[in-house]
Parts: C-alpha cells; sequence; structure tokens
C-alpha cells in the first residue's frame, strides 16, 4: 500500500504527527509551506480570520499529485476551529484524487471545531472518501495509542476496494 501524508504545521506538533505516520508505511510525505509565511501576530490576526473564512494561501508545492496513492492522509492544525489556509490551498491543489481514499487528521489545543467536517466535504467534492477522522489535542500528540489507531486506520483504509 503507497501512501501520501500531506501536511501543514504552524508549530510543528502536526509535522509530528505526520512523521509518525510516515515513520510506520513510508511513502511520501509531503509539507505544504506558505510562500510567504505569517507572523506570530498574524498568524492569529489574519490567519485565524482567512481560515475562518475558508480561504486558501498560495503554497508549495503548487500542486499535489496522488495518482500513485492508494491512500491519502492530510493533517492540519485548527486555527480558529477551521484548517489552515494552507491546507484549505493543498486540497484545492490535489490532482488525481477521484476514487481515492483519505484519513484525515487535525491537531489542536482544546477541540478540533469544524475543521474536519469541512476538509472531509471538499474532498468530497474532489471524489475522495474519508475512512476516518482524527482529532489530536495538545495531549493525544504524544500519545502512543491514539497514533497507532491512526496508523491501523491507515491501514485499513488501504485495504478496502
Amino acid at each position: 500500500m503507497k501512501t501520501i501524508i500531506i501536511y501543514h504545521s504552524y508549530s510543528g506538533n502536526t509535522r509530528s504527527v505526520a512523521e509518525n505516520v510516515h515513520a510506520a508505511f513510508g511513502g511520501d510525505l509531503v509539507e505544504v509551506k506558505l510562500t510567504r509565511d505569517y507572523s506570530r501576530l498574524t498568524a492569529y490576526t489574519l490567519g485565524c480570520y482567512r481560515a475562518m473564512k475558508g480561504m486558501c494561501d498560495p503554497i508549495e508545492p503548487e500542486t499535489v499529485d496522488v495518482a500513485a496513492a492508494d491512500v491519502i492522509v492530510i493533517g492540519t492544525p485548527v486555527w480558529a476551529g477551521r484548517a489552515t489556509p494552507a491546507i484549505n490551498a493543498a486540497v484545492a491543489a490535489l490532482e488525481g484524487c477521484r476514487g481515492k481514499t483519505a484519513v484525515i487528521f487535525a491537531t489542536c489545543g482544546k477541540d478540533g471545531g469544524e475543521t474536519l467536517p469541512i476538509i472531509k466535504n471538499a474532498l468530497a467534492s474532489k471524489g475522495v472518501t474519508v475512512r476516518s477522522e482524527f482529532v489530536f489535542d495538545r495531549h493525544a500528540i504524544t500519545d502512543r495509542d491514539r497514533i497507532s489507531a491512526m496508523i491501523s486506520a491507515i491501514q485499513a483504509a488501504g485495504s478496502i476496494p
């Protein structure tokens, strides 16, 4: 089973979860980066506003081809109860995704808000079926059992025709 793990990380928490998944499966690890970073102040003002509005920011890579993957894993921090503008852009930039399965996750301080349902709907509009969703609050990010549960869900998603 070939996986592609696509993530954006502001503080490193989402990166940590993505790297754990990558260690379990290998595959492609794609960190979505903003072409122009937010400062600490603008991340919590402009960035959160743009996240609440479901807006996209310019990213590198500009497109993400997932045609060769069996399972797509997408991870995002939660900003104002939503995915970051970088992940909004990454989902919009997916190519070769129709008919694929996905597992999505969010990292946050307390709860995921509307993040995962919004990503799930955006993926559905591109023909992707989300098989599992995970929220990692500040305590769950290092919870080996929680990480293992997501790894098992990814493995199961890869075996579903």
